[in-house]
């Protein structure tokens, strides 16, 4: 059996302090910003030459979150899109728990400042290793026909979110809070009314509650 041995190229520095809120795919929160900062020996100049010319890009990255799971891998899983309640095979699902636990996001490409990138969009949490870097080609990456599976469309259901008025918070990041708690980032079988759930966010643990098809934010410090 032929093995390949990678190394991280760069790690993602980004809001999420945990994988709890990272959104479920890349660019759902297209206003979610981060840098791809790169790793010695790869931190080079030249390495970045002709990338400004592209506007999107490829991550090729690592789970680096999953919890250590003791038994053999799985040909199976329950996709949230589906509310976890049905098996799919892992093949035809983008699932974390897989036998290489690699992920792969097509990002949008701010720009390069000293040598580390900015993007928008990452479904990444602070400190992802990034193995690879690829640019995003619209004529060979782009099928706009391509069948989708059970994934035919963007989820539409999103949540209406309010916050509490004695929260002191910049315009700037409550939409930055809207947009990511929109989508909804309870894992699928979790749907108990009045629990209070936590994220971490930029460095503050924001508490929220849901009731039916409204988040409410309780606080943010």
């Amino acid at each position: 059996m032929e093995e390949l041995k990678i190394q991280p190229v760069a790690h993602y520095n980004g809001p999420f302090g945990s994988k709890f809120g990272v959104p479920r795919q890349s660019s759902l929160a297209s206003a979610i910003e981060g840098r791809i900062v790169f790793t010695q020996p790869y931190r080079v100049r030249e390495a970045l030459r002709g990338l400004e010319g592209f506007s999107r890009v490829w991550l090729i990255w690592g789970f680096s979150a999953n919890r250590e799971c003791s038994r053999e891998w799985q040909p199976t899983v329950r996709p949230p899109r589906l509310g976890g309640n049905t098996a799919m095979g892992v093949w035809a699902t983008r699932s974390p728990f897989r036998p290489n636990p690699l992920g792969l996001s097509c990002v949008e490409l701010v720009g390069v400042d000293d040598l580390e990138l900015i993007v928008r969009g990452a479904d990444l949490m602070d400190g992802t290793p990034i193995y690879d870097i690829k640019p995003y080609i619209c004529y060979a990456d782009s099928f706009p026909d391509a069948r989708c599976g059970f994934a035919e469309c963007a989820p539409e259901r999103r949540l209406k979110v309010i916050f509490s008025p004695e929260l002191k918070l910049s315009e700037s990041r409550r939409k930055l809070l809207e947009q990511v708690l929109s989508l909804d980032p309870r894992p699928a079988y979790q749907d108990r009314p009045g629990r209070e759930y936590a994220m971490a966010f930029e460095g503050a643990d924001v508490r929220f509650r849901i009731d039916g098809d409204t988040l409410t934010v309780l606080s943010c410090d």
